[in-house]
């Protein structure tokens, strides 16, 4: 089994619904997204998937985060954009686009600060 990892960054700003603290008031993150994915069988050229189709997957779901209030965006308009909910929702975009019978994303992690991150897998 092979585990290939690539990462991006995004900023974003959200307020979080019903949190007792300070995240209650708008605030943003520089987030980092680390997307592992992971295959057992490798091509012709011996690589399970190319990074740039990954990075290129992945660029193309934070594009749609990227410098965005996430509380006004599909699907954080009715679900809180925690950091949870937002790894969730990068794994079923990014297993949408790249899954095989070979290839499947692993793991999100999504990190909110230097300190502070999120794993999501299935």
């Amino acid at each position: 089994m092979f585990k290939l990892i690539v990462k991006k960054e995004f900023s974003s700003a959200h307020i979080l619904h019903g949190h007792p603290g300070d995240c209650k008031r708008m605030h943003g993150h520089n987030w980092l997204v680390e997307a592992e994915v992971r295959g057992s069988n490798i091509n012709e050229i011996g690589m399970v998937i190319d990074f740039k189709d990954i990075k290129n997957n992945l660029q193309g779901i934070i594009d749609k985060l990227d410098h965005q209030y996430l509380n006004d965006i599909e699907p954080f308009i009715n679900e809180n954009p925690t950091a949870e909910n937002i790894s969730k929702y990068i794994y079923k975009e990014l297993s949408k686009n790249i899954n095989t019978d070979n290839i499947k994303v692993s793991e999100i992690k999504l990190w909110e600060t230097s300190n502070s991150a999120v794993t999501y897998t299935e």
